[in-house]
């Protein structure tokens, strides 16, 4: 492990989440031509309310085991982060079981009371309710090696079981349409429970393969009276619960755009089709865009709180500052740059990926939300790592508070759909700016100065990439020209990096895998 290993897991864990993307993308597009519109409706009506469950039973777990067992082995008491992951499996077992049968038995009321529309649906909730028992005794694993700073067995249990579920669901549904498409939507919804399972046993194997070398250094330790049950199972809950509120508020905050953004649209003076495309426009195109760019800020946070847990422990103040600060800068090295250039060519991706330049105008205006976003994740983390998991639980609340105010006033004429979008500029915005104030009260300081010449560098890029892009188009058709804007704008951008000094050799040899080129 380098020195700075919390990069090298979070390089790891991006590399995953991109090819968890990439599958999943792939998925969507087979399941749409086997099921159509109505089958992935159906499979779209059950899939979320799994989600939910998953939220609320361990969306949480991971995080704070990660936070325990990095403080235990911080201190060299294996035997106690040994203990926490005992405790957690435990409690984890009993968890998803009773959430599994809560889902099972809530099956019918859903369906029954209307909040799950069509009947059909009923079939793809039951054929979930398995995926909900492993998947939760899944991130009790997950948040073990996570606080051992260990994510190649995540990476490669996530790969893997996005693959098995993939396959699973295609498989299950193309066999399962001649019986009816709800049966086939339900072997869809399945996917989840092989692939939860192959997960748990790709973990299970890393699990066994280093606890050997586990039990070697717990025999090393001085024997400590160990911490009771109901102390760990307390402590982890205390923890875990404002994390998974946290995670309960982005579908949360997702609701506020599909509840309130299409009605003010209506009442602004567009007939619902105008509406309903204008909704597309922003969600369904603009937002996916968000969400895969800042799939490395997200894995950067899953490695950083472990890494500031463990330096915070040990009381180790630089330490937290060098990881802090080099987390910050890495954050927007890589979302103020997709930021700028998703501004300044919003039409021309928009028609190289959707077909239309039409939803240029959400996507332009969307893209703040990438590096507020990526910042948001980024503190996020580190005020987990210091045990303040409570802390952006409310910034988030409020935050989603402001954004349903935000939408409200600002999807009216002559905003529009412009106003929806810096809507959620404003809640990522918002979010962000009260974790760095408490991070700040916290002791934990940022280098401005420095972050000020990423920002002047991607603002570079982006003017060069405006004028280059409209030459180009000139003469050669979109893809090729957006395509060689892209390329050329990221050679822009890394050489006045590096020309205002701002990353130099040293930051170079920092990066796993290539780092040891710049020696």
């Amino acid at each position: 492990m380098t020195k700075d290993k919390f990069l090298r897991g979070a390089m790891i864990l991006t590399l995953a989440g991109l090819m968890v993307k990439i599958i999943g993308s792939v998925n969507r597009i087979l399941l749409s031509r086997l099921l159509g519109g109505e089958g992935i409706g159906l499979y779209q009506m059950a899939y979320p309310v799994y989600l939910l469950m998953l939220s609320v039973s361990s969306a949480g777990i991971p995080i704070a085991i990660s936070i325990i067992v990095a403080e235990k082995v911080a201190k060299g008491d294996f035997a106690s982060a040994g203990r926490v992951f005992r405790v957690s499996l435990g409690l984890m077992a009993a968890t998803g079981l009773v959430f599994a049968a809560g889902l099972y038995c809530a099956a019918g009321w859903l369906v029954d009371s209307g909040l799950v529309r069509d009947p059909r649906a009923y079939y793809g909730l039951v054929a979930l309710t398995p995926a909900v028992f492993f998947a939760t005794i899944l991130a009790s694993f997950r948040g073990y090696f996570q606080g051992y700073q260990m994510m190649t067995p995540p990476a490669v249990s996530q790969i893997l079981e996005q693959f098995v579920r993939v396959v699973t669901m295609v498989v299950l549904a193309y066999y399962l349409l001649p019986y009816g498409l709800e049966y086939a939507a339900a072997g869809a919804a399945f996917g989840a429970v092989p692939g939860s399972i192959t997960g748990l046993i790709v973990l299970s194997f890393f699990y066994l393969k280093n606890k050997l070398r586990w039990q070697q250094e717990i025999s090393r330790q001085i024997t400590e009276e160990p911490e009771s049950i109901r102390k760990i199972a307390k402590r982890l809950v205390l923890l875990a619960l404002p994390v998974s509120c946290a995670n309960i508020m982005v579908p949360v905050t997702s609701s506020i755009d599909m509840l309130l953004v299409p009605n003010r649209l209506v009442e602004s003076g567009f007939s619902v089709e105008e509406a309903t495309t204008l909704f597309g426009y922003l969600t369904g195109m603009g937002m996916p865009l968000v969400m895969m760019a800042t799939i490395p800020t997200l894995s950067l946070t899953a490695s950083l709180v472990p890494a500031v847990s463990e330096a915070f422990t040990l009381g180790d103040r630089n330490s937290i500052d060098q990881k802090t600060n080099m987390a910050m800068k890495l954050c927007c090295l890589l979302t103020f740059p997709a930021a700028a250039g998703m501004w300044a060519l919003a039409q021309p991706i928009s028609k190289l990926l959707y077909g239309t330049p039409l939803a240029g105008e959400a996507i332009r205006n969307l893209a703040p939300s990438i590096c507020l976003l990526g910042i948001h994740q980024i503190t996020t983390g580190m005020l987990q790592g210091m045990g303040q998991t409570i802390i952006p639980m409310w910034n988030m609340l409020l935050s989603a508070l402001v954004k349903a105010a935000a939408v409200w006033y600002l999807t009216a004429l002559p905003c529009n759909i412009v106003g929806a979008a810096w809507a959620s500029n404003i809640n990522f915005g918002l979010a962000a700016a009260l974790n760095i104030f408490f991070l700040i009260r916290s002791g934990i300081t940022f280098k401005v100065y420095a972050l000020g010449k990423i920002l002047l560098a991607a603002v570079l890029m982006a003017a060069v990439s405006m004028l280059l892009y409209n030459y180009l188009i000139v003469y050669w058709g979109n893809t090729f020209a957006t395509a060689v804007t892209i390329f050329a704008a990221g050679i822009v951008y890394l050489l006045t990096l590096i020309a205002s000094g701002t990353i130099g050799r040293k930051e170079l040899q920092k990066l796993p895998v290539i780092g040891s080129r710049f020696k």
